[in-house]
């Protein structure tokens, strides 16, 4: 992938979380970056750092066009190619205050620098090579990672684990596109069975998708963290259980059915797990537009959750329209509730729609950690399904797929009175999109679509 003039242009970004601090960064990166530091740096005697060694650090100022102290900082140069992007980098550390941040910034755009886009230091490390689009992607997710599982393998990714499985895809196909070639040169001989080493080798890549995406719809919960919702029959104590579950008084509570009318969330951190909790209004034929619309939100939320508290009253008896919400529930769902019986601290009657249900109540600290456990064994259930050593991205998942309908579309040509020039037709259209999984073949608008979702200053 070739460099454009934009990106050896020299650019600038803060590095560091906005607002105040003890310590913030800035880093310049591009074929002038150390050029000019120099210009906005000032240290003891004639000192420049353009006349220092790479992967040093050096305490100085920065100096406004005026000759005016804006900082003291320490600044970091390191020389291409051993650095993040590959061009030359100077990190500055300075005090995290935002004014001086952004004077800094002002200073080295006046120099002659222009404000990085978004992801673009991280752009410009694929394109010299220095790290491929899926590590890219990588260094994206574990910036965003909500649970430690998360974290462990965009880390694995980032030194390379999924990017070595695609090169062996890559290593396979090519093989199998030179046996494809070479058979032009032994047409007529009818020993070299060509077409089965090819379809050999398809198939085992084939094999090798399906593993990768066999996991993907679970890869979201380690991604994003895990979408826990209560639902269940207006005043069943949803909202008492979500508040005693998120220890704080988020959902309001009353005695009045339907006081829940919108969907209500709260997250926090358990075990190395991001938990999003979702309480959402009662389920009941209404009349009330408001309320109505807020139960179908309720059954969205549902579908979209990853564990589901299915709520009953424990203290009193259901409707014949409450049974059947309940029912439908259970038919749609069953894999991911939870069936609770709230109010166990009241006199109980025994619903026959549960089989096994756990008796909670938000008064009894012993019974809400009796549920919290249930959910942590839900969630060890769902991660223990999940067999990838990946988190696919939505894009690295629809690029495998295609890949696979390619490869499926080949083998039926591999029976009887092969047509090589067609089967080598398809395997380079496969090559390709490998090509553009990795980013060594890309579009400028699907590489800006990959980075457009990255912060400034990274």
């Amino acid at each position: 992938m070739a460099l454009h003039i934009q990106d050896e242009q020299t650019i600038v970004a803060q590095c560091s979380p906005k607002g105040a601090g003890a310590i913030g960064l800035i880093r310049i990166s591009g074929v002038n970056a150390v050029h000019i530091a120099d210009k906005i740096s000032q240290f003891s005697g004639t000192k420049k750092l353009s006349g220092q060694s790479s992967h040093t650090i050096h305490y100085g100022k920065i100096v406004d066009p005026q000759g005016s102290t804006i900082d003291a900082v320490l600044f970091l140069l390191m020389r291409a190619p051993k650095t993040f992007t590959g061009q030359d980098t100077v990190e500055i550390t300075c005090h995290n205050n935002p004014f001086i941040l952004e004077a800094i910034i002002a200073c080295t755009i006046k120099a002659g620098a222009r404000l990085a886009d978004a992801g673009e230091f991280t752009k410009r490390a694929v394109i010299n090579k220095k790290i491929d689009l899926i590590q890219a992607e990588a260094i994206k997710d574990l910036i965003h990672a909500n649970s430690q599982e998360g974290l462990k393998r965009s880390l694995a990714q980032l030194e390379g684990t999924l990017s070595h499985d695609i090169h062996f895809f890559e290593q396979e196909l090519v093989k199998a596109l030179a046996l494809s070639e070479a058979s032009f040169e032994f047409i007529d001989e009818e020993s070299m069975e060509f077409g089965i080493q090819i379809k050999k080798l398809i198939s085992n890549v084939i094999a090798q998708i399906a593993q990768l995406q066999k996991s993907f719809a679970q890869q979201k919960q380690i991604r994003e963290g895990i979408r826990i919702a209560l639902i269940g029959s207006v005043n069943a104590g949803k909202s008492s259980l979500f508040n005693a579950l998120i220890g704080s008084d988020r959902a309001i509570v009353t005695d009045q059915a339907g006081t829940t009318r919108d969907v209500i969330e709260a997250g926090l951190y358990k075990d190395g797990l991001y938990w999003t909790l979702i309480d959402t209004a009662g389920l009941r034929k209404t009349s009330n537009t408001i309320e109505a619309a807020g139960i179908e939100r309720s059954y969205k939320e549902a579908q979209k959750a990853d564990i589901v508290l299915l709520i009953i009253d424990g203290s009193v008896e259901l409707s014949t329209s409450e049974k059947e919400v309940y029912n439908d529930l259970l038919s749609l769902y069953a894999s991911k509730i939870i069936p609770v019986h709230s109010k166990s601290d009241m006199p109980q009657i025994d619903h026959a729609l549960f089989p096994d249900y756990l008796k909670v109540s938000s008064h009894q600290d012993d019974s809400i950690a009796t549920l919290d456990q249930a959910i942590k064994a839900k969630i060890a259930d769902i991660f223990t399904h999940d067999g990838s050593a990946h988190l696919l991205t939505t894009r690295q998942h629809g690029l495998l797929l295609a890949l696979d309908q390619k490869l499926n579309e080949i083998l039926p040509l591999l029976k009887e009175d092969i047509a090589y020039e067609l089967v080598s037709h398809h395997l380079q259209e496969a090559l390709s999109g490998l090509a553009e999984l990795t980013g060594k073949s890309i579009s400028e608008q699907g590489m800006d679509a990959v980075f457009r979702d990255f912060c400034v200053g990274k």
